[in-house]
């Protein structure tokens, strides 16, 4: 078993070097007892071209045929730009033509024994043939390796996460139990994966689910509509209503800002957290379910539904709205690099974000706090800044904008 490190205890080295290090420490769980070489040789297990490069591996693409190599790019995500989408085609068009070994020149083949890869244990458990295509993502917390799973005809047919740590393993633990959840509620606006294997493999947690048809043709998505599934989901299980000061989501909050107060952004967040619980306790808040990180990245919006993924964060019992004013942060947070100037422009709309929740005005900004308070001790409990994720050094844009907006200045 070859476990991923621990986050350093400070932010050493750019995205670059720790996407490499990175992709050393996943070649590491997805094949133990074998050995990687830039060059291929006898006994092979898989073999990968590294995009964009060796030097920043976001991607590593199978190259078992050209058609499975150009399918797992095309489907791998979906661009966010115009200049984006013209750099996947001219990938793809590589990997189809065989003009790849000069566009993605850096390749990376794995030998040894095939009985205890990743490979193995995947075809094992959904009982067919298949090959990966593996995502490293950026410097957070809870990163994990995510895989791509394609048929030999070059269908992707579901993705596999793994849990390689405490905190990665109990996320994934928490999405199975959120998608066989969901999986009995009846959602019409929007639709979530299905759990096609759960189990433990090499001491890691493996969730496989169904791959949801991101390339469909999109369609717009009036904010109407986004607010009107976020609407659904939160009345998907039980909606109940009480006094802030009095609630389960109160002492459940509580109990996670506890542990925090030992360092200064800590101590910072836990005061605020007090006084908006001072002077809201007897404000009746309604509390229902939400996403937990329901961004712009995490949906596909289609003529006839909302496909939505990424659920390891999904709660019940939380103050309705929460995913409304989420979205709206991170989309504004991912447009700009002053994160404090765009909570402070999110905050400005709470009145608009809330309306479509039956949000009455007076709750509107105390619940838009509370999820700053939540988030803010997410991030803390997660150490996502000394695990290099870009919002995780909450002192110089969260926790500001949060104590001041608690103070009413």
């Amino acid at each position: 078993m070859s476990p991923l490190s621990t986050a350093p205890a400070a932010l050493t080295a750019g995205d670059r070097e720790r996407r490499a290090a990175y992709l050393e420490e996943v070649l590491g769980v997805l094949y133990p007892d074998t050995r990687a070489t830039a060059r291929g040789g006898a006994g092979a297990v898989a073999a990968y071209a590294l995009v964009p490069h060796a030097r920043r591996p976001v991607l590593l693409v199978p190259l078992a045929s050209r058609r499975i190599a150009a399918a797992a790019v095309r489907r791998y995500a979906e661009p966010g730009s115009t200049l984006a989408r013209l750099k996947r085609e001219a990938v793809v068009a590589a990997l189809r033509t065989g003009a790849d070994t000069v566009l993605l020149p850096d390749r990376l083949t794995v030998t040894g024994d095939p009985a205890t890869t990743i490979d193995g244990y995947l075809r094992g458990a959904l009982g067919t043939d298949l090959h990966l295509s593996v995502h490293l993502g950026p410097a957070r917390a809870n990163r994990k390796p995510v895989l791509q799973l394609l048929t030999p005809a070059g269908d992707t047919v579901a993705y596999a996460k793994l849990g390689t740590g405490p905190l990665t393993r109990a996320l994934v633990r928490d999405e199975a139990a959120a998608l066989t959840a969901l999986s009995r509620a009846p959602l019409a606006g929007l639709r979530v994966p299905r759990v096609l294997h759960h189990g433990v493999w090499n001491g890691h947690e493996v969730l496989v689910q169904s791959a949801l048809p991101v390339w469909l043709p999109r369609a717009p998505l009036a904010a109407g509509r986004l607010a009107a599934a976020m609407r659904e989901l939160a009345h998907a299980g039980p909606v109940t209503a009480g006094p802030l000061g009095a609630s389960a989501y109160w002492r459940e909050l509580r109990g996670r800002l506890a542990p925090l107060a030992g360092t200064a952004d800590g101590r910072a967040l836990t005061d605020a957290a007090a006084a908006l619980a001072a002077r809201h306790a007897d404000r009746t808040l309604r509390y229902g379910g939400w996403h937990g990180d329901w961004a712009p990245w995490n949906m596909a919006s289609l003529a006839d539904t909302l496909l939505v993924w990424d659920w390891e964060r999904y709660r019940t019992g939380v103050p309705v709205g929460f995913d409304a004013v989420h979205h709206a942060l991170q989309e504004r947070v991912a447009a700009t690099t002053d994160a404090a100037a765009a909570l402070r422009r999110t905050l400005d709309r709470v009145d608009a974000l809330l309306a479509p929740f039956d949000v009455p005005p007076p709750d509107r900004e105390p619940t838009a706090l509370l999820y700053l308070v939540d988030l803010a001790a997410r991030y803390l409990a997660d150490r996502q800044a000394e695990a290099g994720a870009r919002l995780g050094v909450l002192g110089t844009w969260l926790l500001p904008v949060l104590v001041d907006r608690v103070a009413g200045r």
